[in-house]
């Protein structure tokens, strides 16, 4: 509940403190007294537009602070507030939204003292508070709301659930099949082309590393000249009577006939050395006769070859903008279309099935909120009309319509139905929109049924009406004062009213005046703690500012007779 509101310099308030009752509170006063900006200021906490006229004439600064006390820990509310880090201690319950707004036009939110969006503070105040005024009717208008408020009443969130779950699975396989399709006949349109790229790549035949090794056998063949004599070189240099091999086999020789005769460590090492020296030569001279071998294989590229390659793998590697390595990708991925196309009856037709299956799965759950719908409807239009002549609307027929469709297009998350609340408001009348056929005052009270009848369903604690009685007077008053009194079992409901009938229902009345002092304009609010007090004011509003006789006594019946009507 609204535990407390505080304001400081809003319009003509400039420091006002109010402690907030349980039930049913009225506030009451005479038109202009400030009734709206009381109204106006809750809404600043609450996030709504801020505009810097609200600030009081010679200040800078306005702020309202807005306590909520006694609110379900199992409330969404809380679950909002961890997933923002809004500290909420276990056994606390209670959350505080304040807003400050400077004459600069900034604005400052918070909650629970912590700085906070105003969006975040928008989306809290939501859900705590529910404002309706004289002419707004929550959605009662817009069909687009109908159906949220039957399902909200129903109550059947698994079989929503079931039906959205399902509606994304038949999507899904819905957009495959279309892409299948659409793919298809794209590649159908280009198989022929596809067939020649496939036969490219084919003959073609690139390989991972190719383009390296062709350049390196292109530089090879570029420097053959000079390899070849170098090889010559060596072969002379190393080989034969004068060669490098024949004075290193000499030298070694020499030293090993010596070493017979004489027992010397570094003479056995430089035997050693000249050996394995010998060795190395020996591997060097192999591996020069490789490649002087190489260099003249009968088999070996010519240069003219090797350009011709390249120039013929870099052109087709330009055709799909990718280089020569990724060819063979390539050549994977144009074979997969074709294979595609080749086998797309058995793709097509697993795609079509799963579709089909999908879709049969999702039409099974609609069509069974379908029924729940129907259900609801039935005991929501029941309980409605049961409510309206009470609130002296007895020739009104209330008429929930249930469209349910068979076109696919027009299905959708929530379901295959469509929702409109219909009204006949006198006998014999055909059901029409309720914005076409019923009145204001009508909208008003029909909005308040619902709320009677919803009340167990609605979660926000808090709900404020701005004269929604205004145009109707002597019974129909009372019976939406009976109305409102009844909403109170299950909310705090605040009423700003020019009713006495619903006044005198009250469990906390406040009256809200106007003062003129030092050429400056007040507004004050009195809480009547007294039924005498409660009378005078009743009184006020039955007779205007010369208050009679009578309309005391008849100020004094109102508050016994709903005395009365509370102890039975």
């Amino acid at each position: 509940m609204l535990a407390h509101l505080s304001i400081r310099n809003i319009v003509l308030i400039e420091t006002l403190d109010l402690e907030c009752g349980k039930g049913l509170s009225v506030l009451t006063g005479e038109t202009g007294a400030g009734k709206s900006i009381l109204l106006d200021s809750l809404g600043l906490a609450l996030g709504m537009r801020a505009d810097i006229g609200l600030i009081r004439r010679g200040t800078e600064k306005a702020s309202v602070t807005a306590s909520f006390s006694f609110i379900d820990k199992k409330h969404y509310v809380f679950d909002i507030l961890k997933e923002y880090d809004i500290s909420i201690e276990d056994t606390q319950s209670d959350i505080i939204l304040r807003r400050s707004l400077t004459i600069d036009g900034r604005s400052k939110s918070f909650i629970n003292d912590q700085p906070v969006s105003l969006s975040l503070l928008k989306t809290i105040g939501g859900h705590l508070v529910e404002i309706h005024g004289q002419f707004e009717t929550q959605g009662l208008l817009q069909t687009k709301y109908h159906r949220h408020i039957l399902d909200n009443y129903g109550e059947y969130d698994d079989a929503l659930n079931m039906v959205s779950v399902a509606w994304h699975d038949w999507q899904k396989s819905l957009l495959e099949l279309e892409d299948m399709q659409h793919n298809l006949k794209k590649n159908q349109e280009d198989e022929d082309y596809l067939k020649h790229l496939v036969g490219e790549l084919k003959q073609l035949a690139p390989e991972v590393g190719e383009e390296a090794s062709l350049m390196q056998k292109r530089s090879i063949l570029g420097n053959q000249e000079k390899l070849s004599a170098s090889i010559e070189l060596c072969h002379g240099l190393l080989s034969g009577e004068s060669g490098a091999e024949t004075l290193l086999v000499q030298a070694q020789n020499s030293l090993s006939r010596i070493s017979e005769n004489i027992e010397l460590v570094e003479l056995d090492n430089a035997i050693m050395a000249l050996d394995r020296a010998n060795i190395e030569l020996a591997d060097a001279m192999t591996e020069i006769d490789a490649l002087s071998n190489n260099n003249h294989d009968s088999e070996y590229m010519s240069l003219d070859m090797i350009e011709e390659r390249l120039f013929a793998l870099r052109d087709v590697a330009r055709k799909h903008n990718c280089s020569i390595d990724e060819l063979n990708i390539k050549f994977e991925e144009i074979s997969h279309q074709l294979e595609l196309i080749n086998n797309q009856d058995e793709t097509l037709s697993h795609l079509i099935n799963q579709e089909q299956k999908n879709r049969e799965i999702y039409q099974g759950h609609a069509t069974n909120l379908t029924k729940q719908r129907y259900k609801t409807a039935h005991k929501l239009e029941q309980l409605l009309q049961d409510e309206l002549p009470n609130l002296k609307l007895e020739n009104v027929v209330f008429i929930t319509k249930i469209t349910t469709t068979d076109k696919p297009n027009d299905w959708a998350e929530h379901g295959m139905d469509q929702v409109n609340f219909l009204v006949a408001t006198n006998s014999g009348q055909t059901p029409a929109p309720l914005g076409k056929v019923a009145s204001g005052g009508e909208l008003s009270r029909l909005m308040l049924a619902f709320k009677v009848v919803m009340a167990g369903k609605n979660r926000i604690p808090v709900l404020i009406f701005d004269e929604i009685d205004s145009g109707i007077g002597g019974a129909v008053s009372d019976a939406v004062g009976e109305h409102l009194k009844k909403l109170s079992s299950n909310h705090q409901v605040l009423v700003v009213t020019h009713s006495p009938q619903v006044a005198a229902k009250a469990n906390n009345h406040w009256v809200i005046s106007k003062d003129t002092k030092d050429d400056s304009t007040y507004t004050n609010i009195e809480k009547l703690a007294t039924d005498n007090l409660r009378m005078e004011e009743i009184a006020r509003m039955l007779s205007g500012q010369d208050i009679t006789i009578e309309a005391r006594a008849a100020a004094t019946k109102l508050i016994e007779t709903t005395k009365d009507n509370r102890a039975a």
